[in-house]
Order: C-alpha cells, then structure tokens, then sequence
C-alpha cells in the first residue's frame, strides 16, 4: 500500500512548526493509542501511521530530507526506523499536562526561543539554479557574560527552596493530584540571587548574526524555508526556535514560470512566418537555434523539451515554451507598400490564391451560421 503523505496523516500545514506538529501528534495518539483501544488492529494501524510520521517530521534532518525527497529520500535507513513513540496512554496524557503546567519534575528548564520570520528577495535566476547566500539578522543569543544561565560571572542560580528544585508544587483538589508550575521560581527549580549585569537575568542578548544556507535549484516564488535552530536563543538555556525564511522571485524582463515550464514570447516578421527561417532564441542557459517551419501563425508554441526548471524533488526538467508572435509592420516605405499592395491583390479576398487556414475557418463558421 502506498503511504500516505506525513504532513496529511499528523493533519498540519508543510509550515508547521515544531509544536504544532507535537500537538496534533498527541491529540491523534490520544485517540487511538493501543492502551485506550484494546484488541483494535485499524487503530494499532492508526498509531503505527502517526508515530512514523511524527518520528520523521520531528527530527529536523529527516524532515528536511521528506520535505525534499518525498518518501524515497527516506529510504535505505535515511528515514523511519520503525521506532516513533512508544510510551503508554499515560505518558502521552501526562505530557500533555506537562505541557500545560509548566513540565513534568526534574529541576531547572529553559524556556524555548521564539521563531523569527526573515523576508529575502532573489533573482529569477537564483530561484531557477539555486545559490549560497548569507543574510544578517537581528536576533536574541545566549549571553556573552554569562553565558546564558543568568546569573552575574562568578555566581550560580540557587536551589529553589519552595519547591525544592523540581520547579513544580503539588496540589490535591478531590481525586485528582494537579502539578503547576512553582510560583517561587515560575518552574525553573532554580532562582537568580545575582542577575547578570549584562543581560540583567534572561540570559540574552540581541546581536546581528549572520546566517548561510543554502536556496535549492527550483524554489518557487511565496516559498517559506524552515531553517531549524537558527531563531531567537532560548530562555535559560532553553532550546532555540528556528527561523522562517520567506522567499520573494524577482521578475524578469524575458522569460516566465509555470511549475517547472519557462515561456518565452519571441517576435518574428511576417515574411519569416510565412517562408520559413531559423531564428536564435534565449534559453535560460543562453541563446539557442530553433526552427521556424514556413506558414507559422501568430501564438504557436514550440517546445524546447528540457530547458526548463529543475524539480526540487528530483524529477528532472521542465521545458521552454516558446510562443511565437508575428509582428505587423508599423512604418513602410513607398516600395514595401507596393509590394504589399501587389501581395495582397495576388492572393485575393476569397482565401483561395493563397492559403489562409485561420480566415478560412472563421468565414466557414459564419457561413454555416448565417448561411
């Protein structure tokens, strides 16, 4: 059985993020976890399904491999391993609360760092082959002082004494045990007794970071490139966020984009058209010899197979269509016109001295309506 898309089986956007995709994992995993449905072979179907995508979309390697690939880039060992999540009803049930209030046991957590979104233009050009470039943003890091923990050089964050560093207090309402957060040390287990003079305790600073990546060969116009880890510092030693890049394709002066097809309108005279010529053309890897076969109309398209876009996934080129235009001639000398004149006489109004396939057609047509 083919398998299904793994953005569509966790029900997220090819944007999400890291969270979203958590969270619409353990929503799914709730419902048809073998623990809450015993003995039901479609839902241990089900959960197999999502754990196998959720294990690909939340390592960022393996995402970025999907993401470009599709399914073969993960085979081989490149991708899902059979593994995913394993844990009981109850874990998933308790990490969701953990989430809620502020985390299950265990000492001093960082917060993570927010996402930064960065808007880049590029050159038609750039888009089509791909490029290396280097932009410069403005983002918070892990203070230079004090490394991020905080706390001013020389001294160390304490021991909460409230909760005792578990950065949790327990309460009991009725039957149910709840967990939030210490309100002491706001879930952190530890307390700042000497902040950071620098950073003034949050463990950051905002400096201007350069960052290089790589845009792939094909990318389209409106694209947003996920860049793992590269968003602001997290919080406390906290994990960082990541970086979305929104891609902006310049337009350019010959050629447009369709998919993977680049069409090029080209002008020829009448009198190419009609006779027959071969013509250079602009291609996006220079100029290139194409034939123009002898009675053309205005608005045929040739073909130039694979001189197109490359497939980000792979999949080979596009073409480039070429779109002939005949030009009318605006200004004629006193010997064109003659010409012309003595042209247009030769071949007659009735279309049958010299062949006129779109006229004929159009008279036959009104000939059949109007008799």
């Amino acid at each position: 059985m083919e398998k299904r898309d793994y953005y569509e089986v966790l029900g997220v956007d090819r944007n999400a993020g890291e969270n979203e995709i958590k969270k619409a994992y353990r929503k799914l995993a709730l419902k048809v976890h073998p623990d809450r449905n015993p003995g039901d072979k479609e839902a241990e179907e089900k959960f197999k399904e999502l754990s196998e995508a959720y294990a690909v979309l939340s390592d960022p390697q393996k995402r970025a491999t999907y993401d470009q690939f599709g399914h073969a880039g993960l085979e081989n060992g490149g991708g899902f391993s059979g593994g995913g999540f394993s844990g009981s009803f109850e874990d998933i049930f308790g990490d969701i609360f953990g989430d809620i209030f502020g985390g299950r046991g265990g000492g001093r957590r960082g917060r993570r760092g927010n996402d930064l979104s960065y808007h880049l233009t590029i050159s038609f050009e750039d888009a089509v082959f791909g490029t290396d470039t280097t932009i410069q943003v403005p983002r918070h890091v892990a203070c230079s002082a004090c490394g991020g923990s905080g706390a001013a050089p020389g001294s160390k964050p304490k021991t909460c004494p409230t909760c005792h560093g578990s950065g949790q207090m327990r309460f009991q309402q009725g039957f149910f045990s709840v967990t939030r957060p210490c309100s002491a040390c706001h879930g952190q287990g530890e307390i700042i007794e000497k902040p950071c003079p620098t950073c003034h305790g949050s463990g950051q600073e905002k400096v201007k970071k350069s960052i290089s990546f790589k845009i792939p060969a094909g990318i389209e116009n409106n694209t947003r490139m996920r860049l793992s880890g590269k968003g602001e510092a997290g919080i406390q030693g906290g994990p960082p966020g990541d970086l979305y890049v929104e891609i902006t394709v310049e337009k350019h002066a010959i050629f447009q984009r369709e998919g993977q097809d680049i069409i090029c309108e080209v002008p020829v005279s009448f009198p190419q058209a009609a006779l027959g010529c071969e013509i250079e053309v602009p291609t996006l890897n220079g100029k290139e010899k194409m034939k123009i076969s002898a009675g053309t109309q205005s608005g045929t398209v040739i073909k130039l197979a694979g001189r197109g876009v490359a497939s980000l996934r792979g999949y080979g080129k596009g073409d480039q269509l070429v779109v002939v235009r005949v030009e009318t001639p605006t200004k004629l000398t006193e010997r064109q016109r003659e010409l012309l004149e003595e042209f247009n006489k030769d071949t007659g109004n009735d279309g049958e001295a010299c062949h006129h396939p779109l006229r004929k057609s159009f008279f036959d047509k009104v000939k059949e309506l109007f008799g």
